[in-house]
């Protein structure tokens, strides 16, 4: 029974941020420049973050499943964008630099349903120095995750293709071993936070953080305690973000940082939601102490200075409400 509850949760997380399955599949896929070689690709399903240069295509994320060919679409014209930027004739035909390396933030279904057919378009990186550090794997793109993120996949009923789990995995922060298009990609595990297999994903010389479904700035958090979330895990993957980012003026500008859903944004907008947190837990956590039932906090209304921004915000208290209470 608990593992058919894994798979219901990977199907229904993509209502996440209160967009339908129709409204998803139909959305236009659009790029974004983000900063140098750094792209948002938008549109089919979580946010997907491209670093696109010399040693081919990193992405942060896969999409939905149905929207996969949409993102390989997109990533085959900012091949060929970057390569006309060089001086070519927009006739010339460019080999498109391979996809190399897929990391999933999380294991729900709008950011890891297109894993295998992205990851089958790819293409390990193998010889030199990093010979064997993936097996004898030598077609297709790498899928990298905490190690939360392959067990809970892992026992999906039914079962997810192979070909769609993370292959590398690590257990508490990890580095890829060697610079990606000229700059470290450091992976840091956020545990029970939004999910129990988190991963901040930081470009450290664009100074670019992917930060999953910690942090959206279209909606409240989706604290998914089935899948080990906890708001005071939020709150502390909040809180890192905000210690790893830097202001360029008056705690605007910096460190750019790219949501699991919606726009781009800095520190200040990582503040603005991370105080809203802590305000709302706070908030439900004396009524808690006052034996309020949830059906009292949710009438209460402990989110309503924000509903005007973030919508219905029940499935977010009542997260918070179950992950303080004592009385599970």
């Amino acid at each position: 029974m608990k593992t058919k509850k894994i798979y219901l949760m990977l199907a229904a997380a993509v209502a996440l941020v209160g967009v339908g399955w129709a409204q998803q599949q139909n959305a236009e896929v659009r790029i974004e420049p983000v900063r140098g070689h750094i792209y948002l690709i938008a549109g089919a399903g979580g946010n997907i973050i491209a670093s696109m240069g010399p040693d081919g295509v990193l992405l942060v994320d896969s999409g939905l499943a149905q929207n996969a060919d949409k993102v390989l679409a997109a990533i085959n014209k900012l091949n060929v964008e970057i390569a006309n930027r060089g001086g070519l004739p927009t006739t010339t035909t460019v080999p498109p630099k391979p996809i190399r390396y897929i990391i999933n933030t999380h294991l729900h279904a709008d950011h890891t349903g297109g894993n295998e057919k992205i990851a089958k378009a790819g293409k390990t990186i193998t010889g030199g120095n990093v010979t064997g550090e993936f097996g004898d794997a030598a077609e297709g793109a790498t899928i990298v995750a905490q190690q939360a993120v392959l067990d809970r996949m892992g026992q999906a009923k039914p079962a997810l293709p192979f070909a769609a789990l993370p292959e590398d995995t690590y257990h508490d922060d990890k580095k890829l071993s060697h610079y990606f298009n000229g700059e470290a990609v450091i992976l840091q595990h956020m545990p029970a936070a939004h999910t129990d297999g988190d991963t901040l994903v930081y470009f450290r010389g664009s100074d670019v953080i992917a930060t999953g479904d910690i942090f959206v700035t279209t909606s409240y958090p989706f604290i998914d305690l089935q899948n080990g979330g906890s708001v005071q895990g939020e709150l502390a993957a909040l809180n890192h973000i905000m210690d790893m980012a830097v202001a360029e003026f008056r705690t605007e500008g910096g460190t750019l940082i790219v949501p699991g859903h919606g726009r781009i944004a800095d520190i200040a907008d990582v503040a603005y939601y991370r105080d809203m947190v802590t305000i709302v837990r706070d908030r439900i956590q004396d009524m808690i102490k006052r034996d309020m039932t949830l059906d009292q906090v949710k009438a209460s209304k402990p989110t309503a200075d924000w509903d005007p921004r973030y919508g219905s915000p029940d499935r977010f208290v009542e997260g918070v409400y179950r992950s303080l209470s004592t009385k599970k």
